[in-house]
């Protein structure tokens, strides 16, 4: 049985702690990998970088979820909804046992007292969470569990030895002080990557997880499927988009901006804000789904009440706002169904792991999403317990060593430094925030930001370090180091598929049906991997 501990370390914890499994990452990925380990006797560590519970992209959001009855039908339809507009490289079984695990998870949640509604029959609607509510439960479960958590304490290397993966330090952002996991196996859920751009609840998410596991030996793919970007009001950071598909968009002048509304309506805005604003008003809801979106989203009114904006009457300015591998599918490769990376003892899941397997080249908002970030964290969390047990009970003797650190390599002192984090951020947004060179994308282009990107990576890495606290470095790698893999892929790819676009290649390739796999650091190496089981598409 699971150790009781229903209480979070606190600022008193000792500087170095053992664990069968380490979890790091605190959103619904890594919450549900650490109730999974804990239900296989783990022992278990969970750290996040902000409040497990409330930070991440799904705690201030209410999200759909990709969950479906086990009818053959609904799930051959379920599955058929996306494929094509991913490029047709999500595999057959990855969906099949994600809509299996997904439906199980969320009977459980509501097993647990998630309030689920009823729908106009009585019956349980459960296709959307609402993220306070369902993560409020999920912290509540994992203490439940007996897991320790670590507030506040982003990671910042993980620890390996001759037998792979043994950990991961970091520091309590709180208190200034470092601490050290020792543990036989680790998850690594800490989300995606969308490059500080301010979108709703991805102030955490800076791609550290994906640094810290290519610098351990594991691969990426679908790297090239990172440029997803979000409708989002002009003066709001709320990336909510469900409700745009009642707007009508419009030039400064009050003409409609035809096509802006269809399902290539992102790409028709972001043409137009290359060369003058674009205003929305949601004038296509009838009162009773005004009354609704109210009920279902309240935080996407709360910006619009504040300036005295009725978004369903008057026109407000909108922007897209860069969600990179959030809303995007691209991230660590995972080589079997255990969730594992290849790299012995490291696990991952959510949105740090490629979501390939299930939306192909493309996906939106929840649904997919949310259903992944449950089935990945709760498969990593076992596969990691199981691990970890196989070790047997001496793991914690293992003195594994990090990869990073802050003092190592033949950097120049901070004297003269490479600027300030906030500047090497500064540098890497303005190579992958413009939809001139990210969203529609070309060889010259990405050349360009590869050269320059390259150079800012040599720079913090082996020249002069940039000033700033060992988090905020760490950031600063961790996005210059995705954007390089990004832009590698994207190059790559010499045609137009899912949410990558090439203005010089505009269609599909046939040949370059497979997905791309990126590793290393300072040199980027790039292969090919062919879909294994594809679905079949009956003509209809």
């Amino acid at each position: 049985m699971p150790r009781t501990n229903t209480h979070s370390v606190t600022d008193d914890a000792p500087v170095e702690l053992h664990a069968d499994v380490l979890v790091i990452g605190g959103g619904p990925a890594g919450t549900w990998a650490a109730v999974a380990a804990a239900q296989q006797g783990a022992r278990v560590i969970l750290v996040d970088k902000g409040y497990c519970g409330t930070s991440g992209a799904t705690a201030p959001s209410g999200t759909g979820v990709w969950y479906v009855p086990p009818h053959p039908e609904e799930r051959r339809a379920a599955m058929g909804s996306r494929y094509a507009l991913g490029g047709f490289l999500a595999e057959r079984v990855w969906m099949e046992r994600v809509l299996e695990q997904t439906y199980a998870n969320v009977n459980t949640i509501a097993d647990w007292g998630y309030p689920f509604p009823t729908d106009d029959d009585g019956r349980p609607f459960r296709r959307s969470l609402r993220g306070p509510e369902y993560m409020r439960l999920m912290r509540r479960k994992v203490l439940q569990s007996g897991v320790k958590i670590l507030d506040h304490s982003p990671a910042l290397s993980l620890l390996v030895d001759e037998h792979g993966v043994g950990g991961a330090t970091g520091i309590r952002t709180q208190t200034d002080q470092a601490w050290t996991v020792i543990a036989g196996a680790v998850v690594i859920a800490t989300g995606g990557c969308a490059f500080l751009s301010k979108a709703l609840g991805c102030n955490v998410l800076t791609g550290d997880g994906l640094l810290m596991s290519a610098e351990a030996g594991a691969e990426l793919s679908g790297m090239e499927f990172s440029n997803a970007y979000a409708i989002c009001p002009k003066f709001s950071s709320v990336t909510k988009t469900l409700f745009y598909n009642w707007a009508t968009f419009y030039y400064e002048s009050g003409e409609v901006i035809e096509g802006a509304g269809s399902q290539r309506g992102r790409s028709v805005i972001a043409r137009t804000l290359l060369s003058q604003p674009v205003y929305a008003r949601i004038d296509k809801a009838s009162e009773e789904m005004q009354t609704w979106m109210r009920q279902a989203q309240p935080n996407f009114f709360v910006p619009f009440d504040r300036a005295g904006i009725n978004p369903f009457q008057d026109r407000f300015e909108v922007t897209l706002r860069l969600e990179g591998t959030v809303r995007g599918t691209g991230g660590i490769r995972l080589v079997d169904e255990t969730c594992a990376t290849g790299v012995p003892g490291l696990y991952a899941a959510g949105d740090a792991a490629t979501r390939e397997l299930i939306c192909g080249g493309f996906t939106g908002g929840g649904s997919h999403n949310a259903a992944w970030a449950m089935s990945s964290g709760y498969w990593a969390g076992q596969s990691a317990a199981r691990y970890a047990h196989r070790l047997g009970d001496k793991h914690h003797l293992r003195r594994p060593a990090p990869l990073w650190d802050a003092g190592a390599g033949p950097r120049q002192a901070a004297s003269e430094s490479a600027g300030s984090t906030g500047e090497v951020i500064s540098a890497v947004q303005q190579e992958v925030m413009p939809c001139d060179r990210n969203l529609f994308r070309c060889e010259r282009n990405l050349n360009d930001s590869l050269r320059r990107l390259d150079a800012v990576w040599h720079t913090i890495r082996y020249e002069r370090a940039p000033t700033g606290s060992l988090q905020k470095r760490r950031e600063a790698e961790a996005m210059t180091a995705t954007a390089r893999w990004m832009y590698t892929a994207a190059l790559e790819r010499t045609e137009t598929r899912g949410m990558h676009k090439r203005t010089d290649f505009q269609t599909a390739d046939e040949e370059q049906q497979h997905r791309l796999v990126v590793s290393g650091l300072d040199e980027i190496h790039i292969h090919t991997e062919p879909v294994q089981h594809p679905l079949e598409v009956v003509p209809s």
